[in-house]
């Protein structure tokens, strides 16, 4: 026993001799740590978190570092001072007055606790990564109570507290919401988890926002379920390891969650608040402007006529060249076309209803305002700008224009850079004039080989029969760009990832080789001749509007025919409806519901021709990286010209008959109301995360559809919402006018529902919503004879058709769809076309 008893001493004094340096368990008053030795660190029992200094970028000189609570490997979760960066000379001390204090080379205190003369007596770092100050009886001061940027598991972040980088905030409100804000004025990402809950005194109410080990991210309060509210998943959600996961603040002013395997040093992003870097307010700074290459946000100025202030900070902003005081003449307006000046607004901004020229024009003659942003998205707002803080987001997605006052002339941007210094002015001259000449050399090349096709190749049988309509056609302003078999068939590596199959054909995921990335979608049982096909392309790519998916180029190329769309990274909506793995939150579904319903829209009643889509349903919906709805395979009925009997082809064309309105079950000519009904049943889907042609016995063994318009009459309308939209924000006016606007379009009578535009109006608010009639059962429906259904519903389209405004009904039949069983008279004007004239 003594033996053994000398062995211990031993080794005692051996680790104390040999590693001094390596862990201090025990922390006292007058213990010190210096950035020179980075050895020597405060650390938990198990290793597992530290105190002391790590370097920041190594090569900057003289060296700089943080004095921060960090996590095995070097990843730091507390930094004190703010992450205030101090020199090699400075040094943490834990005074005997009880204070912890950072104090640099100079000896100025960069930070303190201010725990003197509280009896604290000791400091420790436990094992979750708090340091804390304690005296006999409690704790005095903890970095878990004085969060910086950083929240780890087992951390408690509550009302009141904040976290801070540079000009950007993270705060929990007293009624449960969490929001991001720029100079703690700009609040632009905020996210709603109290609207379940009506309760009384919010203010007094303290709630918690948490993050579990897993990788959940929960709010709690009294208003909410025991459990919590969850927020959001990571993306590595319960992998197992030794994983720390941690919610950062970073200085680009996005919320992020972050995991890093212990030891490794690395961290990897799992989840950000804003999926659009460039929508983070002030991200480039004053009169900056944030835009992307390569996916990658960058910053730039508005025009020439601004300048970078930190030539090698882009993020810090821009300045004018030229002020408005000193200018020479009346000041001008800069116009910037897909760009946001004013967004969101502010106190120092003013809202508008006025026409585009109106938005430019009254804050030219305004003394009192620096710059205006127009919204192109149909609400006609108009936003009017205060002298002050501007910063610009520009993106050829944005539905918006914008003006800025400038001293004359107006230099437009040719080039946005993010890093240019003056040294280097020059050379970025001289580096146009070598772009100018290669360009000009490129363009004789382009010349020389199309004098040469011309001569050579034009009267090949390949080309004989193009005409000069055609050539007209390619290059035209807006026309997709023909592509050939081969290019396709090599984009797609012999079409081998498929995303999907319709009924017009299969859809696979390929890589043009200007590096863009699309979905080739091959259609099937085509019987145009090239030119109809091509002249068909055309009047379909010749649609523009925000929520529908954009034609870039075709195939017509013998027997082949393909259309080539730009790739959506979120895929189609029914993967989050219907997959358990995804989901998606009220604010994106209803925005999703909006947004489908402007596009269909503008197909029935803004389009010069109505188009019908024919195929409304949510795998025809697809989203693109920031879940805005793009409805694809519009108009394509055009392009099938079958020859079989009008049921089969119904069949083909729809690839379910689930979204079928009942008179197209009842062999009844297709018109819009056909589309209406079908975005009643996406719609409702919206809402219930379920499919409506369901049965279940939650449902009583009805069709889902049948059993919600029940249950909303019984007032249940948190029984028809979908469940994983418990945990998130949801306006439940929304979700009621959403889901009455729905029963109005799954009427069985086709003109009891009402137009697309109606249908927008109600989804916003603009408009009442009266009390849906009863919905009636499929099986009641089929019970109908068809000519007791057709003569009440023809009739009635025919007295639409001679009616002042033909318009209202813009197309009856598909193309080769046998009609024989109405008469003529019955269908007075109508087209057999789903492209119609608006002059019916």
């Amino acid at each position: 026993m003594i033996i053994l008893n000398i062995h211990l001493i031993f080794f005692s004094l051996l680790l104390l001799v040999v590693f001094p340096f390596l862990i201090l368990a025990e922390i006292t008053p007058n213990s010190s740590l210096f950035a020179s030795n980075r050895d020597k660190k405060w650390s938990s029992d198990n290793g597992t978190f530290s105190v002391g200094f790590i370097p920041l970028d190594p090569q900057t000189s003289p060296p700089s570092f943080l004095a921060a609570i960090y996590y095995d490997g070097g990843i730091p979760i507390w930094t004190a001072g703010s992450s205030t960066p101090v020199d090699s000379a400075s040094s943490l001390q834990f005074l005997s007055s009880g204070s912890l204090r950072l104090i640099n080379g100079s000896g100025d205190t960069i930070w303190s606790t201010n725990t003197d003369n509280l009896g604290v007596n000791s400091a420790s770092v436990q094992e979750n990564g708090n340091f804390v100050l304690t005296n006999d009886t409690s704790t005095v001061w903890s970095s878990f109570e004085n969060p910086v940027d950083t929240i780890v598991p087992f951390q408690n972040f509550t009302t009141g507290m904040i976290l801070e980088s540079g000009s950007y905030s993270f705060t929990l409100l007293s009624f449960g919401n969490i929001r991001l804000r720029w100079n703690n004025s700009i609040t632009y990402w905020s996210k709603g988890l109290n609207s379940y809950f009506n309760s009384d005194n919010t203010s007094l109410i303290s709630y918690s926002l948490r993050l579990e080990s897993s990788g959940i991210l929960s709010v709690f309060g009294p208003t909410l379920p025991p459990n919590g509210a969850i927020v959001v998943y990571s993306d590595d959600y319960a992998e197992p390891g030794e994983i720390l996961r941690f919610l950062k603040l970073d200085n680009d002013g996005n919320l992020r969650i972050y995991s890093s395997q212990r030891g490794s040093g690395i961290k990897k992003e799992r989840w950000a608040a804003v999926q659009d870097q460039c929508r983070v307010y002030g991200y480039c700074g004053e009169l900056g402007m944030c835009s992307y290459s390569n996916s990658n946000p960058v910053c730039g100025c508005l025009s020439r006529n601004f300048e970078f202030i930190d030539p090698n900070d882009s993020r810090k902003g821009c300045r004018r060249i030229m002020e408005l005081d000193d200018c020479p003449g009346n000041v001008t307006m800069l116009d910037l076309k897909n760009t946001m000046l004013t967004y969101p607004p502010s106190a120092d901004s003013e809202v508008f209803y006025i026409a585009t020229s109106s938005c430019r024009l009254n804050c030219l003659m305004n003394t009192g305002c620096e710059a205006s942003t127009l919204l192109l998205d149909g609400s006609g707002h108009c936003y009017l700008k205060t002298p002050g803080f501007i910063t610009a987001y520009q993106d050829a997605s944005l539905p918006s224009t914008s003006h800025i006052k400038v001293c004359p002339p107006v230099l437009p941007n040719l080039l946005l850079s993010s890093n240019i210094s003056k040294d280097g002015r020059r050379r970025k001259v001289d580096r146009w004039v070598w772009i100018v000449g290669g360009i000009g050399v490129l363009v004789v090349l382009i010349i020389l080989e199309y004098a040469l096709w011309m001569c050579c190749c034009r009267k090949r049988s390949r080309f004989g029969g193009l005409s000069a309509e055609y050539t007209l056609l390619e290059y035209a302003s807006g026309a997709p760009v023909q592509l050939w078999y081969n290019e396709l068939r090599a984009a797609t590596k012999g079409f081998k990832e498929k995303l999907g199959t319709g009924g017009f054909g299969s859809v696979y995921k390929g890589c043009l080789a200007n590096g863009m990335v699309v979905a080739v979608k091959q259609l099937e049982r085509i019987e145009q001749d090239e030119r109809q096909f091509r002249m068909e392309v055309a009047t379909i790519s010749s649609t523009h509007h925000l929520n529908l998916a954009r034609l870039i180029g075709y195939c017509s190329e013998g027997s082949q025919r393909l259309l080539v769309y730009k790739f959506m990274k979120n895929g189609s909506l029914d993967q989050f409806l219907f997959n358990s793995r995804k989901s998606l939150n009220w604010e994106q579904r209803f925005r999703i519901a909006v947004g489908t319903a402007k596009a269909i829209t503008y197909l029935h009643e803004e389009c010069h021709d109505c188009i019908v889509h024919c195929d409304i349903k949510p795998e025809n919906i697809l989203l693109d990286e920031n879940y805005n709805a793009k409805v694809s395979d519009f108009g394509l009925a055009k392009l099938i010209n079958s020859k079989e009997n009008r049921y089969k082809t119904l069949a083909r064309i729809k690839g379910t008959k689930r979204y079928l309105a009942p008179e197209c079950i009842a062999n009844l000519p297709i018109t819009w109301m056909s589309d209406i009904y079908s975005y009643g049943m996406v719609l409702l889907e919206l809402v219930s995360g379920t499919r409506n042609f369901q049965v279940s016995k939650a449902t009583n063994r009805k069709k889902f559809s049948l059993w919600a318009y029940e249950e909303f009459n019984k007032g249940n309308i948190l029984g028809i919402i979908d469940r994983r939209l418990a945990d998130h924000e949801v306006e439940i006016e929304q979700v009621t006018r959403a889901i009455q606007v729905s029963f109005w379009c799954i009427q069985e009578q086709p003109l009891h529902r009402p137009k697309m535009g109606k249908v927008v109006q109600m989804l916003e608010g603009v408009v009442g919503i009266d009390q849906p009639p009863a919905l009636m059962a499929a099986s009641d429906v089929s019970k109908r004879k068809k000519s007791t259904f057709f003569s009440s519903n023809v009739s009635n389209i025919s007295e639409t058709l001679s009616s002042p405004n033909p318009t209202s009904i813009c197309s009856f039949q598909i193309a080769g769809i046998s009609t024989s069983h109405v008469s003529e008279a019955s269908l007075g004007k109508a087209s057999s076309a789903l492209l119609v004239p608006r002059n019916l």
